[in-house]
């Protein structure tokens, strides 16, 4: 089994405090910001930042289906991390300021692949997949958070 990771960023014309909060709110905004790939969407426990537990279906291409149950930490300053508790897929979300009045958005993912040559093909083409839906996402990100 390899280790597989996609990673994908954007900056945000928001600061970095404003971006954070709006990632972190399960129980609002977050829902809005996910696109059709995700599903079932239920806050479990908590809902902002640390200490919420989280659930969605991760449909990543037609035949594959991930059944999520995140547990959401904040490990440092402007860092999210779920840790799916059916899996050992971890995201990584942190927000850093990039300049007056804008951030910096880098959601990092890393889970650990099949083995043989289905491993080959999903270290090859999961993370191209991966980081199209979360490129959407963080587009999502930046049109409610650079609202006039």
């Amino acid at each position: 089994m390899a280790q597989v990771e996609a990673e994908t960023e954007r900056i945000v014309a928001a600061d970095a405090e404003t971006v954070f909060d709006t990632l972190a709110d399960y129980s609002g905004t977050r829902e809005k910001l996910l696109p059709e790939h995700f599903s079932e969407y239920e806050v479990r426990e908590g809902g902002d930042g640390e200490g919420t537990l989280v659930h969605w279906k991760l449909q990543a291409t037609s035949k594959r289906v991930r059944d999520c149950l995140l547990e959401v930490t904040e490990p440092a300053d402007g860092e999210l991390v779920e840790k799916d508790r059916n899996s050992s897929m971890v995201t990584t979300w942190r927000v850093t300021p990039a300049g007056e009045g804008k951030s910096r958005v880098v959601v990092h993912t890393a889970w650990q692949g099949a083995g043989g040559v289905g491993g080959f093909f999903e270290k090859t083409f999961a993370p191209k997949g991966l980081a199209r839906i979360y490129d959407a996402m963080l587009t999502r990100l930046a049109a409610e958070v650079e609202k006039p």
